[in-house]
């Protein structure tokens, strides 16, 4: 994958106008760059306005900055769509069947497919969890899947995002603003809509509601509060699906219920879609210091009380070195072959492994086990040799907190730059409502991407952009 040339999703490999953007091109050349510019700008004010914001670790200017959004829409034909939602269906289905196999007979460990270690020794496995079996039967109620794209037909999943997923609300954002400025593109293109996205998720999630309901279900979103990096998407999110946004000073365990304050008293919550990490959601069970979380909240939640989204201990399926088993886990769990590849990865917690990956640092991407937002990686193609040898340093005092993948060939789409279009490396996180009796896959999600040259790394906590995502009718 290493020496794969790079692809490029409007010029494809041949340099010819790819069929999903047909219709895009002919408007983009008939348009005055200095109307684009205005656009770009205008477009940038109008996040400001809403306030779209995300913090930028790691800088002298930390704080809250604007994440920067590119008016170039990426741009998905429904046949190749269509094969990527059958991927991640299957997918999500193999993860939350994993979830109950691992906290109740762990049959994949006996059959000797993964190694018992991966679980007993693992930070994200909850034995709270064992012998739990959530409302529904869902673990993972939100997916955030990553995709890289190597060709015409060909993605990989970059990792599982099945904790708390983040990014949905830019992906609503972006898609508002598009419409808002350049109404005429959508009726040259058959857009598919994602603006449905904020009540099939309290559908989805009403849909998992626990016994003890009575009437319609209340849901709720616990935020840590205003200094969380992502508290404008858990505002937006429920004002848009219409739910009550808590933090953990509003609610208590009464009478054997999860209860939020209200003027009318304490009202007991249903549906709790928690955007707190396991270590702070219950200072009785877990961190006996947090301050965000609610007393108890797992005993109610044992007892089938209230429905947490995601379930607690979800962090299994998505650790990293357990992605590295993901094409057995979902054979051995729906019976069929992958549909979406994996990154090839070395588990550095495997001495042969680190040994090859100590031996090829850089050429390699080398990413901590439970690492997130782009966070304490080494892109080794990039990295400076002090770089490499601070990393070599690392694996070697704590080898099992790495895994290793050869560096992808990216694919990339135009950004609108002064000098007109420009490629530029992007992923692309579609977002996976699971329910009871029904998947849904947002059609497109949030495409993320990297606005320097060159550069690999497109997260938005560090300096990546954004930018719409189409999926159009063939």
């Amino acid at each position: 994958m290493e020496n794969t040339p790079i692809f490029d999703e409007m010029w494809g490999s041949n340099k010819r106008l790819r069929q999903p953007y047909q219709q895009f091109h002919p408007w983009f050349e008939g348009e005055d760059p200095k109307r684009l510019r205005s656009k770009q700008r205008e477009a940038e004010d109008l996040f400001r306005l809403t306030g779209i914001t995300f913090n930028v670790y790691g800088r002298a200017e930390a704080e809250e900055r604007l994440i920067p959004f590119d008016i170039i829409p990426r741009i998905i034909s429904d046949r190749e769509w269509s094969r990527v939602t059958k991927g991640i269906e299957q997918r999500v289905r193999a993860i939350n069947a994993f979830l109950h196999d691992i906290y109740h007979r762990q049959e994949i460990i006996k059959a000797g497919r993964i190694p018992r270690e991966m679980i007993s020794r693992n930070a994200a496995f909850e034995p709270t969890m064992i012998g739990v079996s959530p409302p529904g039967g869902i673990y993972t109620h939100i997916v955030g899947v990553d995709l890289v794209r190597a060709g015409p037909d060909e993605f990989f999943v970059l990792e599982d995002n099945a904790r708390t997923p983040s990014g949905v609300s830019y992906m609503l954002e972006n898609r508002e603003t598009m419409l808002q400025m350049f109404p005429e593109l959508f009726s040259r293109n058959r857009v598919k809509s994602v603006q449905s996205y904020p009540m099939d998720l309290r559908r989805s999630l009403s849909a998992c509601a626990p016994a003890a309901t009575k009437g319609l279900p209340v849901v709720a979103v616990l935020t840590p509060g205003i200094y969380n990096s992502a508290y404008y998407e858990h505002a937006f999110l429920a004002d848009q699906m219409s739910a009550e946004l808590v933090e953990g000073h509003d609610l208590r365990v009464v009478d054997g219920r999860v209860a939020m304050r209200t003027t009318r008293g304490y009202t007991p919550i249903d549906v709790l879609y928690r955007r707190v990490d396991d270590d702070f959601l219950d200072p009785l069970n877990f961190d006996p210091e947090s301050q965000l979380g609610v007393p108890g909240i797992m005993d109610v939640y044992r007892a089938g009380g209230i429905t947490i989204a995601n379930a607690p201990g979800t962090g299994i399926a998505d650790d990293k070195a357990i992605y590295s088993y993901m094409p057995e886990i979902v054979e051995f769990y729906t019976g069929e072959r992958p549909l979406l590849k994996n990154v090839p990865t070395w588990r550095c917690s495997e001495p042969d492994q680190l040994a090859h990956v100590l031996d090829n640092l850089e050429e390699l991407v080398v990413k901590e086990v439970h690492g997130s937002g782009g966070y304490g990686m080494l892109i080794g193609p990039t990295a400076t040799k002090k770089d490499i040898a601070a990393f070599r340093r690392k694996l070697k005092a704590r080898p099992s907190n790495y895994i290793a993948q050869p560096t992808l060939s990216l694919s990339t789409v135009p950004i609108f730059a002064r000098q007109g279009l420009t490629p530029r490396h992007v992923d692309l996180r579609p977002f996976v409502l699971v329910g009871p009796d029904a998947i849904k896959v947002t059609s497109g999600g949030l495409t993320r991407v990297a606005l320097e040259k060159g550069s690999l790394v497109v997260n938005s906590s560090q300096g990546g952009g954004t930018k719409d995502t189409w999926v159009v009718e063939d």
